[in-house]
């Protein structure tokens, strides 16, 4: 009887409510949500109607029905209709029928068009020669959330020839407990963000990282959290300290970098292997799954690479950067080399041989 006296009156205490500013921050919270709907409504609409434009354009183009003097007196008519309207001049016109056109034949991405602004679209056409560069830059701006400005920089960084390129080199542990992660991580990172100059120390490189979050983590994938830099971690009676370390939300576990400003060295694998063994029997979680250790370094030579990762027992990574803006071309050449070669090695008569 006492239990239910008890449980009777427990139920009918009010909570205490929420503090003022608490309160506050939840309606701004729901109004914030609501303008990012209005605002993914409105731009859904503004790229199905500019799809719709550009058809109708491009159609009568076609049939010959339409050249460049009617496109002219087409946006000098809207221009008219909607004087308030901007984005309906005779270029931006032939924009959309080559957006149209450019997409047309791609059933797989009529879906994902509008979830990106008019002025991604725009970077994106300008900016890309392949039906594959475009398809990786749409689905890469909608899967990282890429603002304008963030997907601009990923197109002039050469992200796609960096990512179709040889993948990030793994060590056999590394692709046993999470194969998936030779998906996420690159061979090749652009650190220009970090306006580094010649010279720059590994404090410098650490500090400008720290400093410049935002860019860091746009690079390297969203699902990056930041834990701490310099991240002590004490083995018996000596503190160590780790270079940077995050949490990866898909892959449910710690990573830890460590930076260099020179190339590879078999060395370095030593004390990354013995900074995971301390992270997972010190700081892991016992939900989370082992820690990744990531090599950033200035130039390697991926053969030393190769043998250094193969007989290593930690799942580690080693990874190239540059902080300067690579050069495009170049990248372009070295991808064409490694398709070259990828053909090759698949031909039954690679190295003149049958094989």
């Amino acid at each position: 009887m006492n239990k239910l006296v008890k449980k009777k009156t427990s139920l009918s205490r009010k909570k205490k409510p929420l503090p003022l500013e608490s309160q506050f921050a939840e309606v701004a919270k729901l109004i914030q949500i609501g303008r990012r709907k209005a605002t993914a409504s409105v731009n859904a609409e503004m790229i199905t109607t500019y799809w719709r434009v550009g058809e109708y354009i491009s159609k009568k183009v076609q049939k010959a029905e339409w050249g460049s003097g009617v496109v002219k007196k087409l946006a000098d008519h809207l221009q008219n209709t909607f004087p308030d309207v901007r984005g309906f001049s005779d270029k931006n016109l032939w924009r959309m029928k080559q957006f149209f056109d450019l997409y047309a034949g791609y059933e797989k991405l009529s879906t994902v068009l509008r979830e990106i602004a008019w002025s991604s679209h725009l970077h994106i056409m300008a900016k890309t020669r392949t039906p594959e560069e475009r398809e990786f830059y749409l689905l890469t701006a909608i899967r990282e959330r890429y603002s304008v400005r963030e997907l601009e920089h990923a197109l002039d960084s050469g992200l796609f020839e960096r990512s179709v390129s040889p993948r990030l080199k793994l060590s056999t542990v590394l692709r046993e407990i999470h194969p998936e992660a030779e998906k996420m991580f690159r061979d090749f990172y652009s650190l220009d963000f970090l306006g580094l100059r010649d010279g720059y120390s590994e404090s410098d490189l650490r500090k400008s990282i720290v400093r410049s979050l935002k860019g860091f983590i746009t690079e390297f994938g969203r699902d990056f959290a930041f834990i701490g830099e310099e991240y002590r971690i004490q083995v018996g009676m000596k503190d160590f300290f780790l270079d940077l370390l995050f949490y990866h939300r898909e892959l449910r576990c710690l990573v830890a970098f460590e930076l260099k400003i020179d190339g590879f060295k078999p060395e370095y694998l030593g004390k990354l292997s013995f900074y995971l063994e301390a992270l997972d029997r010190d700081v892991k979680k016992t939900h989370e799954n082992p820690s990744i250790g990531i090599i950033l370094c200035k130039g390697k030579d991926d053969e030393v690479v190769e043998y250094a990762l193969n007989r290593t027992l930690s799942p580690a990574a080693v990874a190239d950067y540059t902080t300067r803006l690579p050069d495009k071309r170049l990248l372009q050449s070295k991808l064409h080399e490694f398709f070259d070669l990828s053909v090759r090695e698949m031909s039954p008569t690679y190295g003149g041989e049958p094989v």
